[in-house]
């Protein structure tokens, strides 16, 4: 009994720092500042080890000592107020885990390759200057010096069949802090332009420091399609720099802003139709406008999101196709479990990768930085979504 016991407490621990991350995880995606979301992340750091010890102490070694042979019968009714809501954290972590297993593969996914370049070994050194949190760039494992040029090739029924093979270079959450040197983000503009593709984007989360705006003719700045680079801000845009800035100097190398109001864009004898959503941080939902749309006329809707949580939103207004970034896949993957750490109201459910909720696929980056420069088990990408219509697929 006192094994089962022990188990019982242990899933209580566990519960209750799920609880916790899943606070954190929902807190990071609501438009609050920083300086106050590092308070609540302190909390988060002393309570969650502070409530297992309590547990493990408070229950199995002192008052009722349920590891040494105590009854659950001597457990006061003010602890059961904090263990049911912990073990219910425990089954939604369980659950949590379970459902990322069980929905793995999107269907609409015909194939996927990655090229993974090591640019730590390219350049001869860690492409790292003693910026903030310089440590963790060289920690043992950490894959932040290297990038994945993923090809992901979609199957979606949406697409008018003349319009297969259409290729859109998704970039994300690139972060200049400082951390991650100027020359990481150069050679991965390179690798990027290398890729023939009809479309650019850019979901977000550029700056972490205003001067990272004079990177930007050497890195986004090499960057053309026929269709156009195209960028929205996100959450970070707006906490540490100007983002009127920011959309000026973005302009000034040929990049154009995705309104929320929408753009038509001229396609093979069609219209794509291209939209951004900056919410909860920057200006106002992405709406698309039917009035002037010939029914005869092919169309296809591209939504770029700097969050994957507006997907419900997408699905109602009919969006096609769904870009987004802000999760950079957890940053740090476990064995089994997945991802911990993932700024969104459904939590890791949709940290990166891609899914299909008709008549929306939506596909997540991992994108390429961030303000902590760690990645393990989840490596900082750059990819070409190509998509095809089922009945030309590619074999």
């Amino acid at each position: 009994m006192t094994a089962v016991n022990g188990v019982l407490l242990l899933l209580a621990a566990a519960g209750h720092a799920e609880l916790w991350v899943a606070l954190i995880n929902r807190l990071h995606a609501l438009p609050i500042p920083p300086e106050r979301l590092r308070r609540i992340r302190h909390l988060h750091d002393l309570t969650i080890p502070g409530g297992a010890f309590a547990i493990l102490l408070g229950l199995g070694l002192t008052g009722p000592r349920l590891l040494v042979g105590g009854s659950w019968n001597e457990v006061s009714g003010l602890w059961y107020l904090i263990l049911l809501p912990s073990w219910l954290g425990a089954v939604g972590a369980f659950w949590g885990i379970a459902r990322s297993h069980l929905t793995r593969r999107c269907r609409s996914l015909v194939s996927s390759r990655e090229q993974v370049h090591e640019i730590r070994r390219e350049n001869g050194a860690r492409p790292v200057d003693p910026g903030p949190y310089h440590r963790l760039a060289t920690l043992p494992l950490n894959e932040q010096c290297s990038v994945s040029i993923s090809h992901k090739v979609f199957e979606h029924p949406r697409l008018p069949a003349n319009w297969s093979g259409l290729r859109i270079l998704h970039l994300s959450d690139w972060h200049f802090e400082g951390t991650i040197g100027r020359d990481y983000f150069e050679r991965v503009a390179e690798l990027s332009a290398r890729e023939p593709v009809n479309l650019v984007v850019f979901t977000g989360d550029l700056l972490d420091h205003q001067r990272g705006l004079d990177w930007l003719p050497t890195t986004l700045g090499r960057l053309t399609a026929p269709l156009g680079c195209w960028f929205i801000l996100g959450n970070h845009d707006w906490s540490y720099s100007n983002p009127e800035d920011v959309r000026r100097r973005l302009r000034d190398i040929g990049w154009q802003f995705a309104a929320p109001g929408g753009v038509a864009i001229p396609f093979r004898s069609g219209t794509l139709h291209l939209a951004g959503d900056e919410t909860p941080w920057l200006g106002e939902p992405a709406e698309f406008d039917d009035r002037d749309l010939d029914p005869k006329s092919p169309q296809f809707r591209i939504l770029l999101s700097h969050t994957p949580d507006h997907l419900t939103r997408a699905r109602q207004m009919d969006v096609n196709l769904m870009l987004a970034g802000h999760t950079h896949g957890g940053q740090i993957m476990l064995p089994l479990i997945g991802p911990v750490y993932s700024p969104s109201r459904n939590g890791t459910r949709h940290a990166s990768g891609e899914f299909w909720q008709s008549p929306t696929l939506l596909h997540v980056s991992r994108g390429l930085s961030g303000r902590h420069p760690l990645r393990w088990r989840c490596r900082p990408e750059v990819t070409v979504v190509e998509l095809q219509h089922p009945a030309t697929k590619s074999n």
